[in-house]
C-alpha cells in the first residue's frame, strides 16, 4: 500500500473551501489564547505551540464529523432560537471541536479514507 494515495483519500478528502473555512474558525481558539496568556506578567509558554498547531490542522476533520452527526440526528428539521444563544452554544461547540481535535479527527480521516476507496471501485 503507498502512502499518497492513502493521504490524498484522508487529509486531502475534505473540499479545500470547506477546509479553509474551518480552518480560519479554528485559528481562533489559538489566537484567543495567546492574547489571554500573555496579558498581564504571565509569558506565552511555548511548550503549547505543538498541541496549537495539532489542534488547528486537525480541527476541520472534527467540525466535519460534529456537523455529519449533527446533520444525522437534526435532519431537515428548523429550530428557531435566540440568536446570542445560538452563537454562544456554536462558539463553545467550536471550542470542544478545536480541543478534542486530535481525539474526534481521526473518525472524520477514517470516514473520509473508506468514502474515497469505495467512490474509487464504483468508478
Amino acid at each position: 500500500m503507498q502512502l499518497r494515495p492513502v493521504l490524498s483519500k484522508t487529509f486531502g478528502g475534505l473540499n479545500s473551501r470547506y477546509y479553509f473555512r474551518q480552518f480560519v474558525f479554528g485559528l481562533i481558539f489559538p489566537v484567543m489564547m495567546y492574547f489571554a496568556s500573555t496579558s498581564g506578567n504571565h509569558a506565552f509558554q511555548l511548550k503549547l505551540i505543538p498541541l496549537f498547531i495539532v489542534c488547528t490542522l486537525l480541527y476541520p476533520y472534527a467540525r466535519f464529523v460534529y456537523e455529519s452527526i449533527v446533520s444525522f440526528i437534526m435532519g431537515d428539521n428548523v429550530f428557531y432560537v435566540n440568536a446570542i444563544l445560538m452563537l454562544v452554544v456554536k462558539l463553545f461547540m467550536m471550542g470542544l471541536c478545536w480541543f478534542l481535535s486530535p481525539v474526534i479527527a481521526p473518525i472524520g480521516l477514517l470516514y473520509l479514507y473508506i468514502h474515497h476507496s469505495r467512490a474509487e471501485r464504483t468508478q
